[in-house]
């Protein structure tokens, strides 16, 4: 039910998605994030009443306020930074959204950057360099997300040629939404960068067939059916429903969100209790016009479309990270960016649904509907 506090997004941008010492090495967060804000700070004239940007490994010191501050946003505008891992930039955007539920403020920016490139190390005190934090206590199952991918892609059966089938029918449809401009108005250009780095031509599944397992001797997953490490950021623009009817603009209104768990070791399941709390009914009877998920591993996003009953085709319509990229922190911010601009300014349906695991056995989703 739509009321007046309804949040709504009525703008939403992208940098380009770079890959990890590519084109956008030399960017930090901040950098990243503040050509998009500064952007969508433009769309409104009554102030922004905070940002909200999540980030997984950046220097630490509250990013989104600094990226507030180098986007011209003012003194008097805060930020906040949230990690809840790949599941950040869509948290962010919940987050948001209850702010304005709960009547505080006028416009939110909200989504979420990573700049894999720039990242510092992180270091114990007796000076070893590890990778990522604990997503369990100790004595319990953490295995790295690759790990777990093949394991979830194992239990659920989803064979290796079915993986990389639907890897590159991600480049492909990437490839082709590049080739078609169905990108360009997402993009805010960043230091002369205006196209994604990642998506391959001519990608088939029998090219994807010839790569060697990447995380374990008999795995499914490999370096081509799997996310890269990314640089990038996104967010959008979030007002309620009321003040969107005094603008006189169109918006995608968020309809309903969940956060769940499940077991850390199962890790790539996530998202599927999420699903299952913001749709109600099985999804073949309610299926949303647009589908946006996280593609980390193939056969991991493969099992959570299987149990949540979506066919795997509506996924990704225009590509998702295998082909486009995964920078951890804004990655879902970036499948809310691409429901607004599918469903929105392209009108190419009305109802979306965005979601995506992430590390710790944490699942986010969110259904969305166009209003004019």
């Amino acid at each position: 039910m739509i009321t007046d506090q309804t949040p709504v997004v009525i703008a939403a941008y992208r940098t380009p998605i770079g890959t990890a010492g590519g084109a956008l090495r030399d960017h930090t967060v901040d950098a990243l994030a503040a050509p998009v804000l500064a952007v969508l700070a433009r769309e409104i004239d009554t102030g922004i009443s905070d940002v909200l940007l999540g980030n997984v490994f950046g220097p630490g010191g509250n990013p989104a306020r600094v990226a507030a501050l180098a986007a011209g946003l003012g003194d008097t505008v805060p930020g906040l930074t949230l990690d809840r891992q790949c599941a950040s930039g869509l948290a962010a955007i919940v987050t948001a959204a209850t702010a304005i539920r709960a009547g505080d403020g006028t416009g939110y920016l909200a989504g979420g950057v990573e700049s894999p490139s720039t990242a510092p190390d992180r270091t114990r005190p007796d000076g070893t360099v590890y990778t990522r934090a604990p997503f369990a206590p100790a004595g319990c199952p953490d295995p790295d997300m690759g790990l777990a991918a093949d394991a979830v892609a194992a239990q659920a059966g989803i064979t290796r040629e079915r993986h990389d089938a639907f890897a590159a029918r991600s480049h492909a449809r990437a490839v082709a939404a590049q080739r078609a401009g169905r990108f360009d108005a997402e993009i805010v250009e960043v230091a002369g960068v205006t196209r994604d780095e990642r998506p391959r031509d001519r990608f088939t599944p029998e090219r994807l067939a010839r790569f060697r397992p990447a995380f374990t001797p008999d795995g499914t997953h490999t370096a081509a059916n799997s996310c890269g490490v990314n640089d990038g950021a996104a967010a959008v623009l979030l007002v309620s429903e009321a003040r969107r009817r005094e603008l006189g603009v169109p918006g995608l209104a968020l309809e309903a969100a969940a956060t769940r768990a499940c077991a850390p070791e199962l890790l790539g399941l996530g998202a599927v209790p999420a699903i299952a709390a913001v749709q109600g009914p099985p999804m073949p009877v309610a299926t949303p016009d647009a589908v946006e998920f996280t593609e980390a591993f193939a056969g991991q996003v493969l099992a959570c479309l299987d149990a949540a009953g979506i066919d795997e085709d509506r996924a990704g319509p225009d590509g998702g990270a295998i082909a486009l990229g995964h920078p951890w922190g804004a990655s879902g911010a970036v499948l809310v960016v691409r429901l607004f601009h599918r469903l929105v300014v392209q009108g190419r349906g009305t109802t979306g649904l965005a979601a995506l695991s992430s590390g710790g056995g944490l699942g986010v989703a969110t259904r969305w509907r166009v209003i004019r």
